[in-house]
């Protein structure tokens, strides 16, 4: 049985959804999506420090600290292990290996080379978005609407496409059933609105 109020997956899911329902559209995100947020806390590795860990013993040195690249990590994973623990964990789970890697990357890199290597990325990675969005998808982006809730979906809508397409993975039982009805009556309802305002 679904949770209701903020932790409402249902709802989520289905608002995100309603913005992404084109197949290519949604192909375009899966691929750019997680991109955005590695990226992201590439950039977040130079904000300020509050623990950084020490050198393994072989003397290599990740660059590791808890900072609020970390903290920014740490939120998302733990919003999606709320949302669904199964499929949760496993978003946290990457949330954890982008964090490493991110750091990882942006310690090797240097500041210099790594803001350039993310404005990069991110401008390629956002402007694939708009072009699924524009093109495909005709209509806006979910962050137009709401900034705050498309960002914090995107990454874990992505790992649930992925897993509902490859092993029919559901929360619970008749999830998808909901979600696409919701979807679709939130899709009806903007048609209406496109449809007076061009009236």
């Amino acid at each position: 049985m679904g949770r209701r109020g903020l932790f409402d997956l249902e709802r989520h899911f289905a608002f995100y959804g309603a913005y992404h329902s084109n197949p290519i559209n949604i192909f375009i995100h899966i691929l750019f999506v997680w991109p955005i947020f590695f990226t992201g806390l590439m950039l977040f590795y130079y904000t300020p420090s509050f623990y950084s860990f020490p050198k393994c013993p072989c003397g290599f040195n990740t660059g590791l600290v808890l900072n609020f690249g970390f903290l920014f990590a740490l939120l998302y994973a733990v919003v999606y292990i709320l949302f669904d623990k199964r499929a949760g964990f496993l978003a946290a789970f990457m949330c954890f290996l982008c964090w490493v890697g991110a750091s990882v990357f942006a310690f090797k890199l240097g500041w210099t080379l790594t803001w350039k290597v993310v404005l990069a990325a991110q401008l390629f990675c956002w402007t694939s978005q708009f072009i699924g969005h524009g093109v495909f998808e005709k209509r806006a982006p979910a962050l137009i609407d709401n900034l705050a809730q498309a960002f914090l979906m995107a990454p874990f809508f992505v790992v649930l496409e992925i897993l509902h397409a490859l092993f029919k993975y559901e929360p619970y039982s008749g999830f998808h059933a909901n979600v696409k009805a919701r979807i679709e009556a939130e899709k009806k309802v903007w048609q209406d609105k496109k449809e007076k305002k061009s009236s």
